[in-house]
């Protein structure tokens, strides 16, 4: 885990000093911690993988 300088969420945009980093992109540990637990049937799903799917078009550009 990142406890460096605040940087900014991929995906609710706020900068928080703890979380991962994939590829070149930073998620959050509250971000992470509800994705991993939001099922696949839940409203926020397709919310999750709209904001992964940058990590692809971002590292391909």
């Amino acid at each position: 885990m990142d406890t460096a300088e605040p940087r900014t969420c991929i995906v609710c945009g706020q900068p928080k000093a703890e979380g991962i980093t994939i590829v070149t992109e930073f998620i959050c540990t509250s971000c992470e911690a509800e994705m991993v637990q939001t099922d696949t049937d839940d409203e926020k799903y397709p919310f999750f993988v709209r904001k992964l799917r940058q990590l692809w078009i971002r590292s391909e550009a």
